[in-house]
């Protein structure tokens, strides 16, 4: 088992990963078997996004590039995406497939026309050093975490700022949008239980803070809204570095369940595979397989790693 950077959901069976090993490789999430692997990059893995309803995706790299993979075609890269200075740290497509929007630790995001491959617009803002990027669905807006402790609000028409959310204390390393997009997610740095948190904002009108989720005891590296099915209260789940994920209630913050994955390492990313399980990739043990239960109240299980 390999330390894996960054996992995500390709569709019901499949789901893409990246990490130190500079390769790409598609899983068969259910079975645990390799379908492809992709090379291409020449350093680690940083980030991966699908396009919805494709077999496409895109991989970000330390080597300051971006690839776009197709899993049905060669494991050759279909297109490159060339205009960082430094490591690529965000990655989303927009809701029609038309357009990529990528960030760095130079500053920069850059919005691309996929289809040619062009850089169509390129905006910096000093000390902006990009976390992660997430598309809000169906709207032109593209949300950003930053080292600077704050999370933006973008309008890809024309890549202006559209909205600066309150800093917080720590940095940034995440962002998720609700399926609505009326909501989000931030997560914070931090150590100790300091920071550590995750925070739900409302996207609409207000813009204000809605709650916050704290008992993690190391960073929180990644959140997931999850579906709707599996409560009869809306849940979110987070994954942190002290190899903890955590399943809340979205709308009062009390965690309900907590799992321990014992040396895994940090726990990097998460993503939901279907109505009941969810991927967990970790510095250490490759890809956890998890599953939401019933049998006794709301609980999560490992039911197997890659």
């Amino acid at each position: 088992m390999d330390s894996v950077s960054v996992v995500a959901a390709l569709n019901s069976d499949l789901c893409v990963s990246g990490g130190k090993d500079k390769t790409v490789v598609a899983y068969n999430w259910k079975s645990g078997n390799v379908v492809k692997r992709f090379r291409g990059h020449e350093r680690e893995i940083t980030k991966i996004v699908c396009i919805p309803r494709s077999s496409r995706f895109f991989s970000a790299s330390r080597d300051r590039t971006v690839t776009m993979w197709d899993l049905r075609g060669p494991s050759q890269p279909r297109q490159q995406f060339s205009g960082h200075a430094m490591v690529v740290t965000g990655l989303a497509v927009s809701p029609d497939s038309s357009q990529l929007c990528t960030g760095s630790r130079d500053n920069t995001l850059l919005l691309w026309d996929i289809g040619t491959g062009r850089c169509a617009e390129r905006a910096s803002i000093s000390r902006n050093l990009v976390t992660h990027l997430c598309w809000v669905p169906h709207e032109p807006y593209v949300l950003q975490t930053s080292e600077d402790k704050t999370i933006r609000l973008w309008d890809s028409r024309g890549l202006q700022v559209a909205h600066i959310f309150p800093a917080k204390q720590h940095i940034q390393t995440y962002c998720e949008v609700s399926e609505d997009g009326h909501k989000c997610i931030s997560c914070s740095s931090g150590f100790g239980g300091e920071g550590c948190e995750a925070t739900l904002w409302d996207l609409r009108q207000t813009r204000n803070r809605i709650c916050e989720y704290k008992g993690h005891f190391q960073t929180v590296a990644s959140c997931v809204f999850l579906p709707r099915a599996l409560a009869s209260m809306p849940i979110i789940a987070t994954s942190s570095h002290d190899c903890k994920v955590k399943i809340w209630n979205q709308d009062t913050g009390a965690c309900l369940f907590t799992l321990s994955l014992d040396g895994s390492g940090p726990l990097t990313s998460l993503a939901v595979g279907d109505t009941v399980s969810l991927l967990c990739a970790s510095f250490s043990r490759g890809i956890h397989l998890l599953r939401v239960e019933h049998s006794r109240g709301l609980e999560l299980r490992e039911v197997a790693a890659f």
